[in-house]
């Protein structure tokens, strides 16, 4: 395991080879990103792939044969090698490719780039990049998880509950909830945002774990605290779906904001991998491109 710092101007961020996974993001020496304290999670910013969330019971059915994965897939807890480092120090790309290994979990064969780039005086552009290298259709979701400091640095005289969620516009969302196994039902929901453009930060909104959001308008949102201004803004256009998520334990101080192209099982749902909702599907051969931005304020 090693780690690449990327820098320009007063913004860096370092990467770990294991996974792929960045585990600093700051702006003149402020941490923004959660540094993974285990008392209430020992991760900063997961990559999720060839799944987001849970299969039942661990496992699909798929025409190439049985997945079997863990929670968000294989990419988070396998090794990625560096593939190129821009020569201005401002960006870098690590390469994951299938195996032995990862096809007995998942049997097929592709090739997962993930670029980390500074693209503004206060932005980070993750993207994912995904390649079907064997002779199958191939099925996947790709996803990120980059939780971050709450309160934000700087923040003085702030608390957790002072922070909220906004939005472009107003907008209604109905939300699946965690069910047994890690799936997502719509048996029971919740309406998160009502015709609001703000959403508050409290303690209770995660007491189901992650809160699901589906086609926010304009595909961005902002975690501020009212009192700093300070927090963060992502932008997802090429994620249908946000995942926010902070720990129930304790007084978690962090929040998730993770974009998704899809999500766990539905209870509705079969155990076919391609019957997945919102499930891509590329062909021999193709590439597709997924990037989110994390500004911090």
């Amino acid at each position: 395991m090693s780690n690449t710092t990327i820098s320009k101007g007063g913004l860096s961020a370092t990467i770990s080879s294991k996974g792929a996974e960045l585990t600093s993001l700051a702006l003149d020496g402020r941490e923004y990103l959660w540094q993974a304290d285990p008392t209430f999670w020992g991760k900063h910013a997961p990559v999720l792939f060839p799944i987001v969330g849970s299969l039942r019971g661990d496992e699909a059915e798929s025409a190439q044969g049985t997945c079997r994965m863990p929670r968000h897939g294989l990419a988070r807890i396998n090794e990625h090698r560096v593939a190129g480092v821009a020569e201005d120090g401002s960006a870098v790309t690590f390469e994951f490719t299938s195996s032995p290994e990862t096809l007995e979990a998942y049997p097929y064969e592709f090739k997962l780039n993930m670029t980390y780039a500074i693209t503004g005086e206060a932005t980070l552009t993750q993207t994912f990049s995904v390649t079907n290298t064997g002779a199958a259709a191939m099925p996947f979701s790709v996803g990120g998880h980059p939780a971050f400091n709450v309160p934000a640095p700087g923040a003085k005289d702030e608390a957790f509950e002072d922070y909220v969620i906004e939005f472009s516009e107003p907008w209604t969302c109905v939300a699946p909830t965690i069910a047994e196994g890690g799936l997502l039902t719509f048996d029971e929901t919740t309406v998160p945002v009502e015709n609001a453009d703000v959403l508050p930060v409290t303690r209770e909104l995660f007491s189901r774990d992650a809160v699901m959001l589906t086609d926010v308008p304009g595909g961005t949102l902002t975690l501020r605290g009212t009192k700093s201004g300070r927090g963060v803004r992502i932008d997802f256009a090429d994620f249908k779906y946000i995942g926010i998520w902070s720990a129930c334990q304790g007084n978690s101080p962090f929040i998730a904001l993770e974009p998704w192209t899809g999500h766990a099982t539905l209870t509705s749902e079969d155990d076919v991998f391609e019957h997945k909702r919102n499930v891509t599907v590329i062909a021999p051969g193709e590439t597709r491109d997924f990037s989110f931005s994390m500004t911090v304020l």
